[in-house]
């Protein structure tokens, strides 16, 4: 038998479904042994007995359940804020190589100017324009951290070479659910999008996010193919996908995200553009009462 590495990184959200699993196993068996006794056995004094120990036994076991799903979804936090604090370290170190580049930069232009060497100089600041623009273009609202995710998905879009737009409106700021929350939702619309765009041609990506009276409102665009009727209708139930098995919980994870704060998330599909577009509320309007924000 293999001893045991306690260094090893534990797999919460799988020892979690264990435990769920097997305690909820239990708390079935202790009640068709109890139902079992029960049937057997002509004295009333015993029945109670016996109903007392399942009733105990079922109480730690459904503590156990509740345990391990809270240890879940820790986990998962932990997971989608550990995402968050790297993409936001990541944009970090572009803004500070960024700057300390950028009077090296005027340096170089400055002396082909002076040169007179025009083309060069012109030539120059195009070959540095893009590396300033893929950073300034994701500077777009006043959250670090969805700054931070649009960096890094932008990045990847690149590195696929899909085209992409960022169309913002409004700070951001003070989003009604926390905004690793957010940036789940918001990452995993655009990992789907980048799926649907593998096999399509002069691929494109848009990303729409707006701050009004009314709330945050965002969309994530692509041209990829058409998703067909019968599949639109189970888009965001768990497991559905067309990426294969063991996929299909990030849409899923989209809704049920945004319907813990209020929000909604809805799809359209037709040829050259599929969008999923959605809105989370202003803490003061949900469901007409009046609510904090958490």
């Amino acid at each position: 038998m293999r001893i045991p590495n306690f260094g090893e990184k534990m797999d919460v959200r799988r020892s979690a479904v264990y435990s769920i699993v097997i305690n909820a196993v239990q708390i079935a068996a202790v009640w068709a042994l109890a139902v079992t006794l029960m049937l057997s056995n002509t004295h009333d004094i015993q029945d109670v007995f016996i109903l007392v120990v399942a009733a105990l036994v079922s109480l730690g076991a459904a503590l156990d359940i509740r345990e391990a799903v809270a240890a879940r979804r820790k986990s998962e936090e932990a997971d989608a804020l550990g995402d968050m604090v790297g993409q936001m370290d990541e944009l970090n170190r572009a803004l500070r190589a960024q700057r300390h580049d950028f009077l090296n930069h005027l340096q170089v232009v400055y002396s082909l100017i002076e040169m007179e060497e025009y083309q060069e100089a012109g030539d120059y600041i195009e070959k540095i324009y893009g590396d300033m623009q893929s950073v300034s273009k994701a500077l777009r609202t006043d959250s670090p951290a969805i700054n931070a995710l649009l960096r890094a998905k932008l990045a990847e879009c690149e590195s696929a070479g899909i085209l992409t737009e960022v169309d913002t409106a409004g700070s951001w700021k003070s989003l009604p659910m926390p905004v690793w929350e957010f940036c789940r939702v918001l990452s995993n619309l655009m990992d789907n999008a980048m799926d649907a765009l593998e096999h399509t041609a002069n691929s494109s990506l848009r990303v729409m996010l707006r701050e009004d009276t009314h709330g945050y409102a965002f969309s994530v665009a692509n041209n990829g193919p058409v998703i067909p009727e019968q599949d639109l209708r189970h888009i965001f139930e768990p497991g559905v996908s067309s990426h294969g098995e063991g996929r299909g919980m990030g849409l899923y994870i989209v809704r049920r995200t945004l319907q813990k704060y209020g929000g909604e998330i809805h799809v359209t599909s037709e040829e050259g553009r599929t969008i999923f577009s959605g809105l989370v509320p202003h803490g003061k309007e949900r469901n007409g009462k009046e609510t904090e924000s958490p």
